[in-house]
């Protein structure tokens, strides 16, 4: 897709659309937010196009070069200080902008994704936007928030497939469990973690590059070491 055209697009990522009334918030047992629609259906095909085409599966840290135009413009507007107050107003925290933003993006996964976790003491808020036009008709794939982190059947919400426009996001805490049932396949996602400083960006950004290079490198190992995994199966951060 050309920057004229990205241009020509409406505001894509707009935080004024969080107030939809079927927008789900809640504080207990954490706080999190489900909120769908949250982009223009007429920039479906260009952000399709300009996602970029990783090699591996997994989360990788954003590099504007791997994107095309509308990418890169959405990316822009998720981290804007305008999201990030009203993520912060609605999860109870105070000043989310803050904190610096980590951004990663997932075009696909394999079984291994989506063990029960909180996400780390780094992490102070997670936020997930969805690209999917389309989901199968299966529970595999979808996001879960839990009550426990030993049972990815304990849901605290209705699971939340990824589709178009979806926004999922919550408030790390010790309680904070979420996950997904074993999937292999496309998963397009955009993640925007804010962390407690710059420092863990730095490190994550670069445990991040590393990952991506193993996964390009070693990709059928991945895709082996995940293929049995337990429904259940859980890691702390």
């Amino acid at each position: 897709m050309s920057a004229v055209l990205a241009r020509e697009l409406p505001v894509l990522f707009d935080p004024a659309r969080l107030d939809r009334p079927d927008t789900l918030v809640r504080s207990e047992p954490f706080p999190f937010l489900i909120a769908h629609g949250q982009l223009p259906p007429e920039a479906t095909a260009a952000l399709r196009a300009d996602f970029p085409k990783y090699s591996g599966a997994g989360f990788f840290p954003y590099d504007a070069r791997d994107c095309g135009p509308s990418v890169n413009r959405l990316i822009a507007e998720l981290t804007e200080p305008a999201v990030a107050s009203a993520v912060g107003a609605r999860l109870g925290i105070d000043e989310l902008g803050r904190y610096p933003t980590l951004v990663t993006l997932c075009r696909s996964l394999n079984k291994r994704h989506g063990t029960i976790h909180t996400d780390s003491r780094s992490k102070v808020a997670t936020a997930l936007l969805y690209l999917n036009e389309s989901w199968p008709q299966t529970s595999a794939g979808c996001l879960r928030f839990l009550k426990r982190i030993d049972d990815i059947d304990s849901l605290v919400a209705p699971e939340v497939p990824p589709l178009y426009g979806t926004f999922a996001v919550f408030r790390r805490a010790d309680n904070s469990f979420h996950g997904h049932l074993p999937y292999e396949g496309e998963r397009r996602v955009i993640q925007v973690a804010w962390l407690v400083s710059e420092e863990e960006k730095q490190r994550k950004t670069q445990r991040g590059r590393l990952s991506r290079l193993f996964k390009k490198l070693f990709g059928a190992i991945d895709r082996r070491l995940g293929a049995t995994r337990d429904r259940n199966a859980a890691h702390r951060d």
